[in-house]
């Protein structure tokens, strides 16, 4: 077929295509450990789902609002209000299905062709594919390990020019786990009231910190007009497949962004929205807890890689993924994740599927269980030993 040329700018996840790869070798019989996705191996919990199945059996299960049911746009405003310091109005709340649309209608809405957007690298990969779909200039911005994965200010200050129109970051990050800093958010905002750019903070990771308490940049001054929040269910409540995310916008923006998915997908589910409800209303121990095992299997993961040879990794503050220094070994990092999945039956990602600045780096994923953890370092380690 002869597709559109924007077809060609248009990138994928690599963690589904290793997918693939790996439940093709369970086909033939291999066990192979998941340390690619990036999805809680929790069950949503009970109340969620049976606010959902109820809300199916009381008929809502037609068309919503393309925003979003106004009472779920009710409590998402007061819990952003509440965890962000900022006053929130449900008209700022756009509701999608899933986090994504979010981030493609805001890049989708702000920048035109020429127009210039910062990214954070190694990133989540979908930010430069659609910065490059819609024709925009990606403009890479390098977290750095001496600096815990932040980036450095200068280097944020030389990637500003006049034809800056949109900054994304990502805290806690995906693929780093590394967080911003106070004087991060401060330093960010200075800069775009200064320079008259927006900016999209990605925060679907909020409520899976370590240590300390999460930060947003949309409380700063000046930057409830120029913020637009990512946020969602999947992580939070271990519901990625339900998809569920909203935005918090300006009101312009939100209405922008309700046009474009009266365009696309019409609305998001009805009966899921108000089990989105619930989660939110309902009891928090689920998150508590989950947010507990993660930090034992962060602390065994990364104890485990720092002791293979050749394997260096810091100690992530968020989301649930490590990102390991290889570039001691003798293959390079793609080579090394290959050589890993075909010899060794763990599945991971190379930090280049997150950009050129994930060179010599690997993506583990620690949302599985401490056996199946424990197992893939032994697994990791044998292998690494026979390349040494």
């Amino acid at each position: 077929m002869n597709f559109a040329a924007r077809m060609d700018r248009l990138g994928t996840e690599s963690a589904f295509e290793v997918l693939a790869k790996a439940k093709s070798l369970e086909a033939q019989g291999r066990d192979i450990i998941h340390l690619e996705i990036g999805q809680p191996d929790f069950i949503t919990p009970m109340n969620i789902c049976e606010a959902a199945f109820k809300a199916m059996k009381d008929g809502h299960t037609g068309y919503g609002p393309s925003a979003g049911l106004l009472e779920f746009r009710e409590v998402v405003a007061e819990h952003i209000s509440e965890t962000r310091g900022v006053e929130i109005h449900p008209d700022e709340v756009t509701v999608t299905p899933g986090a994504k649309p979010i981030m493609f209608f805001t890049i989708l809405a702000l920048a035109d062709e020429g127009d210039e957007v910062i990214y954070p690298e190694p990133g989540f990969p979908i930010y430069e594919s659609v910065i490059n779909f819609i024709g925009a200039t990606p403009v890479p911005l390098p977290l750095r390990e001496d600096v815990d994965f932040r980036f450095r200010i200068d280097d944020l200050v030389s990637s500003i020019s006049d034809k800056t129109k949109l900054l994304i970051i990502n805290s806690p990050q995906n693929p780093t786990g590394g967080i911003l800093l106070e004087e991060d958010l401060d330093a960010i905002s200075e800069l775009a009231v200064k320079h008259d750019f927006y900016v999209l903070t990605d925060e679907v990771y909020s409520r899976l910190l370590y240590e300390g308490t999460h930060d947003s940049v949309i409380n700063r001054p000046g930057m409830k007009e120029r913020t637009i929040m990512i946020e969602g269910h999947s992580k939070t409540y271990a519901m990625t497949g339900w998809r569920l995310g909203y935005g918090i916008a300006p009101k312009p923006m939100a209405d922008k962004i309700t046009q474009l998915t009266i365009n696309s997908n019409s609305c998001t589910t009805t009966f899921i929205q108000i089990a989105g409800i619930e989660a939110l209303k309902g009891p928090q121990d689920f998150v508590a807890n989950m947010a507990a095992e993660f930090k034992t299997r962060r602390d065994a993961i990364v104890e485990g890689l720092n002791a293979i040879e050749g394997i260096s990794c810091l100690n992530p503050l968020g989301a649930f993924y490590v990102f390991p220094n290889v570039t001691q070994l003798p293959l390079s990092c793609r080579d090394l994740a290959d050589y890993l999945l075909n010899e060794a039956n763990v599945a991971l990602l190379p930090g280049t599927a997150f950009g050129k600045y994930g060179d010599g780096y690997l993506r583990l994923s620690y949302a599985n269980s401490l056996e199946n953890i424990n197992e893939a370092l032994s697994r990791m380690e044998a292998g690494i030993a026979r390349i040494a």
